[in-house]
């Protein structure tokens, strides 16, 4: 029996929305009318499909909202509740219309004979491509609580990874905000008013002051220009990446970086091996892993390294050689993926290696995150430097100017 998501007036005028099941949207319309609701709109919960389906099924599940609802899940599941009665559970004590939609749907889809990972592949967008594999396989090896408490794991650990990235970075970018905006402040408005005094001595000012009174002038009458010129450059790089051969080059590019693509480096193979070692625990054939994982790499130059892989792999070669050939992935993480092979263990020294590579991303993150705050402080005070210098030197000289 499929969801349904309405909209609807109660007896005062309030608009309600809430989740149905139902045989058809007529259905729900009349189930409604008994309840003394008049219905404004009811479609069907689901995630692809025409454009009059509900927007519950339209938005995604977020990384943290997803690691609870599938630890929620293995918990109930892992406590001998029936797969439709665990996920009757969650629709009831859903913190959103979102979540209680998708639940709800994913329920009616299991009692009419769907497996779970069936269910899910209905709603791709809140359920990637390694949460239907890896379900689909802890299904059928009768280990779906065990293989849920790994997905949970895995959502958490590749949200906590993005967290720590953006973290990293939010202060050295919020420092050069600011840097940007006092300079553009002192250069636009305390400046004329100081300089403006030594214009009128007709005299000749100093180089810097006069590099000064241009810089300012030039905001001034230009800045608009300059930063409509940066939005339009903004714009046009951000169109130029949606083509997947700029976008390559682009990602090619940041992995020669000295310290960048030692940073992008250090986190797409964190991902692809823990992603991998998931897959492999889960009892997922190495080659689909290694599809799903080349997925979830966002570097192309990486992601088409590892579909290189996976035909080599299914020629016969070993994983660990045939990943090594591309020189895209870190030698210590290929040694540990090739201990693993040749020790049976490699799921194992899957997730070791996307330990050591996370350990690796944490220290370089740390270092950066130490060098670019004092380098934007550094930046500032030369600049704010440049410009008292450029104003005293005249104040300096201000006895023989006016002689």
């Amino acid at each position: 029996m499929p969801a349904f998501a309405y909209q609807a007036l109660d007896a005062n005028g309030k608009t309600l929305r809430g989740v149905l099941q139902g045989d058809t949207a007529r259905a729900v319309r009349g189930a409604l009318r008994e309840r003394g609701l008049n219905p404004l709109s009811v479609g069907e919960v689901n995630e692809g499909g025409s454009k009059s389906r509900s927007v519950f099924a339209r938005r995604t599940l977020g990384a943290a909202q997803l690691a609870l609802l599938t630890r929620q899940l293995a918990t109930l599941i892992g406590a001998g509740l029936p797969i439709d009665e665990a996920l009757g559970a969650l629709s009831e004590q859903a913190e959103n219309e979102r979540q209680r939609g998708l639940t709800v749907s994913l329920r009616a889809r299991v009692m009419e004979g769907a497996s779970l990972a069936q269910a899910m592949a209905e709603f791709p967008d809140s359920f990637p491509d390694i949460f239907r594999a890896t379900v689909a396989a802890g299904e059928q090896s009768g280990q779906l609580d065990r293989v849920l408490e790994k997905l949970a794991d895995y959502a958490e650990a590749r949200d906590a990874l993005s967290q720590k990235i953006l973290a990293a970075l939010a202060y050295p970018l919020l420092l050069t905000l600011v840097a940007v905006a006092v300079v553009t402040g002192l250069l636009t408005w305390v400046v004329p008013q100081i300089v403006g005094v030594f214009q009128n001595l007709h005299q000749t000012l100093p180089l810097a002051t006069r590099a000064l009174i241009a810089l300012s002038a030039f905001l001034r009458s230009w800045g608009w220009l300059l930063l409509i010129a940066l939005i339009a450059l903004a714009t046009i790089a951000r169109l130029s990446l949606r083509n997947e051969s700029t976008r390559y080059r682009w990602h090619a590019l940041l992995l020669r970086l000295p310290l960048v693509g030692r940073l992008a480096r250090a986190a797409n193979t964190a991902r692809a091996t823990r992603t991998l070692a998931l897959l492999a625990s889960s009892a997922v054939p190495l080659l689909d892993a290694l599809g799903i994982a080349a997925q979830v790499v966002p570097n192309l130059p990486m992601r088409e390294a590892l579909k290189r892989a996976a035909f080599k792999v299914r020629e016969g070669s070993a994983f660990s050689r045939a990943l090594g050939e591309s020189g895209q992935f870190p030698p210590v993480a290929l040694r540990l993926i090739a201990s693993g092979e040749r020790s049976g263990q490699l799921p194992r020294m899957l997730d070791e290696a996307a330990a050591q590579q996370q350990r690796e991303l944490d220290r370089w993150m740390t270092a950066l995150t130490a060098v670019l705050g004092p380098a934007v402080i550094l930046a500032v005070g030369a600049m704010v430097l440049f410009i008292v210098l450029a104003i005293l030197l005249p104040i300096f000289n201000l006895n023989q100017m006016v002689k």
